[in-house]
């Protein structure tokens, strides 16, 4: 009907134009709709789509409007929309998309107009309806990996799904899964691709061998627009059958620690064919070898997918092994491995040997042993000190009775020693135990239990202490002592305080009859007897000292005789006070080592009872540090030793207070070194040159493999002796180990003019020296000989291996006086211009190194010569390296004190045979390849 009214207004509209013209009037344009889109009754119009009208003639912009152009949809609802007008044609775009399968009405009202105002006849509409909506696509799986029905498939692939439009994450992480046989579910991880169409499925672990499994992509599987699969998609593969393979072995690879008994066990991915593991021909299949590739022989054992490896003897000790299965191993189904399998592993060390005791003092079966004998041990190697204890050193007395001692190691050394704490029974058997509990040094071995026996003297044997020294000396040395002069005697050893009595002790004026009184004490610091008299001395009087037979050593043992010195008084009193001359280490010290003593060297002799921890102190940080004091009165050094190193890179301050006084009372001074004083520590304990094994450093001499002469009956070595030779090489010598009546049992060839007397033991190679000694002469000695001649020979090498010292102008010793260090001669040092002495400074630590190429001669055969220990030098530091012939030859007209440990390559003579003169060693003569022959010498072996 629209189309019909539309063609009537266009027919009625042609008829006026014609008569207005005809009537000859001024013609006038209609305007109308030429066309339109979507045209009239179109279907299927897109819901986008932009409606047009184009008209007959130009019209008025201003009257194209979204009043006179409008869109209505059923019911005649309004449909919003911009108008536009362009040439001849108007536009109407929809604000919004139009519904789908609906149909509209698009109307251009007579409002619009030409430019001269002339409008259409009418309203113009026309109808069109929108296209049908599309039912959305369907998603379906294009493709998958692994192929469905695929074998052989890798056990670590992965697998996906192409799909034909993109899909979403979470509904493929519900959708997409994998199942083994019996439905089991295989764990794992789903991702997508970034477009969307592929899905992958990450299995959490290797996949089965030999196995099928199921994948399955459900219905839950969703596109982008939500739109599921319309079908699950179901696949399967199957995984690769793989090869037989090594999986694990014991030892496992580059194993170690494993024992030398180890069996080994191999563990294969499947069953095989024990047939094929067994095998030997033509070659093992399975193969153990050692260093160097040398074949190990094995036993090969079999049982489904397991061989055991077992060797046919124990493994060595702390050695790499290979062990390798070749391609001739196979399956059961025959199917032989791709590539040999090797791998290697080492076995433990081998276990540490346990200790074992080699020597023993006194030897096993001694009689006569001395009551107040300290019975050594020693082992062939370092031991802990902490197993070394009452547990497992027993002694025990005939009838099972425990004796109770002190037991003390030598942690760098080998010997064990226990002290009786009171002097043994005489004439009784002993047992001396040493348990399974005391371990080597790394507590990894325990030693070998060992017992050894032996009988006590009947009588003891007694070396009475001496007086060494006294303060004032004797006249006519000292006429001229001070009346406030306090009055010291210095012993030869430690006395016991309770026999220094006044019924002991007594000092008398000339022409009197009664003592002196005053107090009477004994310090302990310096062996010292110390008289204080209750008022000063008379002036310019004759005074005599008396010390009785009634003064003890600790051991009990009195003085031969009685000690009696005398002095004169001067007219005064001393009124100097006495001052620190020197320090160790001084004022301001760096980089002092930690085992440093610290000493104080005074002006004059000083009181030693006044010289105590009170007094003389040293501190870190405020606190005192723990020491023992004890005072050279000889030398005027006091000397302060840490119980403890102390402290790496620490400050420390010493200080002597005015407690300490003189032998006049007078208290220290203040004008002489600094006081207090402090230094600061280094980092690590400075280590002396040479350190002595602790069985060599037991010997006064030892004689190489040639043995010791002695003539005279003056010789005592206060101390071991002994030779790698033959007891036949000693001469001259006996020890008391073996008393008869109170005569010794075991000599060495003594007559009335040669007999020297050793405090220590003898040691040589068989045979015993005399039948009466059958502990001596043994296997046992000749092991302690063996060690000590070892013991020397490392401390010979490391003093000539230490870097050359200072070479002095001449090689003349004589009439010096030598700091501590080393000195170095290519040839030779002679002493034979006056007396060597070494200065220690006040430096308890102080060592004297002596390195020599050739020869060492102390003394002429008509002057002795000494060496002079000052101002705290030790014996124990001294040592003399003699490296050539003719050796060391020492006073060889007698007489002298020589002092140190000579090491000498060649032979060692000590005085010349027919001479009285007794030559004094402080120290050792230790010659390694030759002979020692001394004549008249007292040997005295420094304390450690």
């Amino acid at each position: 009907m629209r189309r019909y009214r539309a063609v009537f207004v266009y027919f009625i509209a042609a008829i006026l134009v014609l008569f207005v013209a005809g009537c000859g009037q001024e013609t006038v344009g209609i305007p109308g709709v030429v066309s339109v889109t979507p045209t009239q009754g179109a279907t299927e119009v897109s819901v986008g789509t932009t409606l047009t009208a184009t008209f007959s003639q130009a019209m008025s912009p201003a009257s194209i409007t979204s009043s006179t152009f409008t869109l209505a949809a059923p019911g005649g609802i309004a449909v919003a929309g911009t108008v536009a007008y362009s040439g001849m044609v108007a536009t109407f775009t929809p604000s919004a998309p139009l519904a789908n399968d609906t149909t509209y009405t698009a109307t251009i009202t007579n409002g619009a107009q030409t430019p001269g105002g002339a409008s259409l006849l009418g309203n113009y509409a026309w109808t069109f309806t929108t296209a049908v909506l599309a039912p959305p696509p369907v998603p379906a799986v294009v493709s998958v990996t692994p192929a469905s029905g695929s074998t052989n498939v890798a056990a670590a692939s992965a697998l996906t799904a192409t799909f034909s439009q993109a899909m979403t994450l979470d509904s493929l992480q519900t959708a997409f899964s994998v199942a083994a046989p019996g439905n089991v579910a295989v764990p794992g991880t789903v991702t997508l691709s970034a477009n969307g169409l592929t899905a992958t499925f990450m299995p959490s672990a290797a996949l089965a061998p030999s196995t099928t499994y199921t994948a399955t992509i459900s219905t839950a599987a969703a596109d982008t627009s939500g739109t599921t699969l319309p079908a699950p998609y179901v696949w399967t593969f199957t995984t690769i059958t793989p090869p037989p393979a090594v999986i694990s072995t014991v030892p496992s690879s580059n194993a170690t620690g494993v024992p030398v008994d180890q069996t080994l066990a191999i563990r294969f991915n499947e069953a095989m064919l024990c047939s094929t593991l067994t095998s030997t021909s033509p070659a093992a299949t399975i193969t153990l070898t050692g260093p160097g590739a040398m074949p190990v022989a094995v036993a090969v054992t079999c049982a489904g997918n397991q061989a055991n490896v077992k060797p046919a003897a124990a493994l060595a000790f702390n050695t790499t092994y290979t062990a390798t299965v070749s391609t001739a191993a196979e399956d059961l189904a025959g199917t032989p491995m791709q590539s040999p399998y090797q791998w290697s592993f080492q076995t433990l060390p081998a276990p540490p040997l346990s200790p074992v005791v080699i020597a023993t003092v006194p030897l096993n079966g001694a009689v006569g042993v001395p009551v107040d004998q300290a019975l050594s041990v020693t082992f062939n190697e370092a031991m802990d000190p902490a197993t070394i204890n009452s547990a497992t050193f027993l002694l025990t007395a005939a009838g099972g009775a425990q004796i109770n001692g002190v037991i003390t190691y030598v942690a760098a050394g080998s010997v064990a020693t226990f002290k009786p704490s009171t002097p043994l029974a005489y004439d009784t058997q002993y047992t001396a135990t040493l348990t399974a509990g005391a371990m080597d040094l790394n507590d990894d071995a325990a030693l070998t239990p060992y017992s050894f026996t032996f009988t006590t003297a009947n009588a003891p044997i007694v070396i009475p202490p001496t007086v060494t020294s006294t303060d004032p000396v004797t006249s006519p040395e000292n006429t001229n002592v001070p009346v406030n002069q306090v009055v010291t005697a210095d012993f030869s050893v430690p006395m016991n305080p309770a026999t220094i009595s006044a019924a002991n002790f007594t000092l008398t004026a000339a022409g009197s009859t009664t003592p002196v009184a005053g107090l009477l004490a004994y310090a302990a610091i310096g062996n010292q007897l110390v008289f204080l008299p209750a008022a000063n001395l008379a002036p310019d009087t004759v005074y005599t000292a008396t010390i009785t037979t009634g003064v003890q050593s600790l051991s009990g043992t009195s003085l031969a005789s009685n000690y009696t010195w005398i002095f004169q008084t001067s007219a005064a009193s001393n009124t100097t006070a006495p001052e620190l001359v020197t320090t160790v280490p001084a004022n301001g010290a760096t980089n002092v080592p930690v085992n440093q003593a610290v000493s104080v060297t005074f002006s004059e002799a000083m009181n030693p009872l006044s010289i105590t921890n009170a007094t003389f102190q040293l501190t870190q940080a405020g606190v005192a540090v723990p020491a023992t004091i004890t005072y050279d009165p000889v030398n005027f050094i006091a000397t302060l030793t840490p119980t403890a190193p102390l402290t790496a890179g620490a400050s420390y301050i010493a200080n002597v207070t005015s407690g300490a006084t003189s032998l006049s009372g007078i208290p220290l001074g203040t004008t002489g070194a600094p006081n207090p004083w402090d230094f600061t520590t280094s980092a690590a304990i400075v280590p002396p040159p040479v350190v002595l094994g602790p069985t060599i450093a037991l010997f006064g001499s030892f004689g190489g493999g040639a043995g010791i002469t002695n003539q005279g009956t003056l010789t005592v070595v206060n101390g071991d002796i002994g030779t790698t030779g033959a007891s036949t090489t000693m001469t001259g010598f006996y020890d008391n180990s073996v008393l008869v009546g109170g005569l010794p049992q075991c000599t060495y060839t003594v007559t009335g003019a040669n007999y020297g007397m050793v405090t220590g033991t003898i040691n040589t190679a068989p045979p015993s020296p005399t039948v009466a000694c059958p502990n001596e002469g043994t296997a046992s000695t000749m092991a302690i000989a063996t060690q000590a001649a070892l013991e020397a020979q490392t401390a010979y090498t490391t003093l000539q291996n230490l870097p050359p010292g200072t070479t002095l102008a001449t090689n003349e010793l004589g009439n010096r006086i030598l700091a501590p260090g080393t000195y170095t001669s290519s040839s030779f040092y002679t002493i034979t211009t006056g007396p060597l002495t070494l200065d220690a400074q006040g430096d308890p630590n102080a060592t004297w190194v002596f390195q020599m190429g050739s020869y060492l001669q102390v003394g002429t055969p008509t002057t002795p010569e000494s060496v002079i220990l000052i101002n705290g030098a030790q014996a124990k530091n001294v040592y003399w390296q003699v490296g050539g012939l003719p050796g060391a030859v020492i006073n060889y007209g007698g007489g002298g004190t020589m002092v140190g440990t000579i090491l000498s390559s060649p032979g060692i003579t000590v005085s010349s045979p027919g001479v009285a003169a007794v030559t004094t060693i402080n120290g050792r003569v230790l010659a390694l390849h030759a002979s020692v022959t001394m004549v008249n010498t007292v040997i005295n072996v420094p304390a450690p």
